[in-house]
Formats: structure tokens, C-alpha cells, sequence
């Protein structure tokens, strides 16, 4: 398979899953950019290119987050700028969960999008994120603690499985 190949074929995977991570189109197809960018440049070394796309992606956007949260840049204008979103519009449910979703950590987000929306299990999450299975449960629990805090209706969703 050509690099070509693999991006014509997971392009549309990886900026969904970079859209979870972030909550906002403009960067998640920056993310996705880089991740390629790197990705390109080590081809010919790399053995499972999803598993590394996917991965690049997740540590990627908590690197991303880590410098974004240390300095804090505001641009004053007259008018409120719109924010961008998917094409065509959200159904509610998907700004509910983009919504919760931004309101917990990086590593919280992570998880639940490799096992919920990416439907891994606990070793296949503790291996892309390059950590224990055990954090991976605690991470899953805090997280999903968090959502009943600032999203009980979304609770329902993922416990019948709609989510995944």
C-alpha cells in the first residue's frame, strides 16, 4: 500500500476521531495535517500505519492542549466570531457530546473516544496511549464520573451503546 493509499483510505476515519479529540474542525484537520506530515516522513519504517495515525493522534492533541492551556492568547474584536462546525449542521446529540467532551482532560477524552467511539478494549486503549490498563479504567472512571456531573443525559447514550 502507498502512502496515497492509506490517506485516501483513512482520511475520513482520522478527522472523525481528530474532531472527538478536539471539539473544533479547523483543528482537528490540523492535527490530522501533522499526524500525515509525520506519518509521511516514516513510511517506509512504519509496520501498522493506522495504529500509528491513530496514536499520533491522541498524544499529538494532548501535546497540543499542554501548550494551548501554558499561554493564553486573546484577540479582542468588535464583533463575536462565529464558530465553525461540521458541515451542514450538528444534531443535538453530537453538540452534547462535544460539549462534555471538551470539558474533560485530554487523557479522559482520549479514552473515551478509543472505547467508546473507536470500540477498543482496555489493553488495546492502554496500548495506543502507551499506558497501563489500570489507568485506563481509572481514566474511563473518572471520566465517566465527570459526564454524569455536566452530562447525565449522555450517560443513557453510552450505556445502550449508541455511541459506539
Amino acid at each position: 500500500m502507498t502512502f496515497d493509499d492509506f490517506v485516501r483510505g483513512q482520511l475520513d476515519a482520522l478527522l472523525r476521531t481528530a474532531y472527538l479529540l478536539t471539539g473544533d474542525r479547523q483543528h482537528a484537520e490540523d492535527l490530522v495535517q501533522t499526524v500525515l506530515a509525520r506519518l509521511a516522513v516514516r513510511w517506509q519504517r512504519i509496520d501498522d500505519p493506522a495504529a500509528y495515525a491513530r496514536r499520533a493522534l491522541y498524544t499529538q492533541s494532548v501535546s497540543w492542549w499542554r501548550r494551548r492551556r501554558s499561554r493564553v492568547v486573546e484577540t479582542l474584536t468588535a464583533d463575536v466570531p462565529e464558530r465553525a462546525g461540521p458541515p451542514g449542521g450538528e444534531p443535538e446529540l453530537a453538540v452534547l457530546m462535544r460539549q462534555a467532551l471538551a470539558r474533560l482532560t485530554p487523557k479522559q477524552r482520549a479514552v473515551l473516544v478509543l472505547r467508546f467511539y473507536e470500540d477498543c478494549s482496555e489493553a488495546e486503549t492502554a496500548a495506543r496511549l502507551n499506558c497501563r490498563v489500570g489507568t485506563v479504567k481509572s481514566q474511563t472512571r473518572h471520566a465517566l464520573a465527570r459526564l454524569r456531573v455536566v452530562a447525565p443525559e449522555l450517560l443513557d447514550e453510552f450505556e445502550m451503546g449508541v455511541l459506539r
